[in-house]
């Protein structure tokens, strides 16, 4: 069997998102009336559903609160947040040998589709991709969309 489709996260694997997820946490936290911790004291929220480490920062269960602060933090993420990755060196690179040795390059990730094209159209890493797959805001993806 012949290997045809290449898979690649985005945060973490193409970019590094450290800047905008953590300054994100930074400012949802402040309006919430907390003072955030400095940026590499969150860096253990990268990766991880955010809901949950909303729940660690602010030692609560509370759905309203937490569903305040995944709301803080999606307002500053949609309109600056995702635009702070700085993309891994030779990325680019590697990925134009991939598509021109003719593999299939798929995006799968934990963050929501549209926050995900958006990254990519940005970095203008889009025209690598055969396909995009990410969450949707759905019930069913609850833990999910908050990535």
């Amino acid at each position: 069997m012949m290997l045809s489709n290449i898979l690649f996260d985005l945060d973490g694997t193409l970019t590094d998102p450290k800047d905008g997820i953590t300054r994100c946490i930074q400012f949802s936290l402040d309006q919430l009336g907390v003072t955030p911790p400095r940026v590499d004291q969150l860096t253990w929220c990268i990766g991880p559903p955010l809901r949950g480490s909303f729940s660690r920062l602010l030692n609560t269960l509370d759905d309203a609160l937490l569903d305040q602060a995944l709301s803080y933090y999606r307002k500053r993420f949609s309109e600056t947040g995702m635009y702070e990755n700085v993309i891994y060196p030779e990325i680019i690179p590697a990925l134009r040998r991939i598509r021109t040795a003719g593999f299939r390059v798929l995006l799968a990730t934990s963050k929501p589709s549209v926050f995900a094209r958006k990254i990519l159209d940005h970095f203008d890493l889009t025209q690598f991709f055969h396909a995009i797959h990410g969450v949707n805001w759905t019930a069913a993806y609850r833990t999910k969309e908050s990535c």
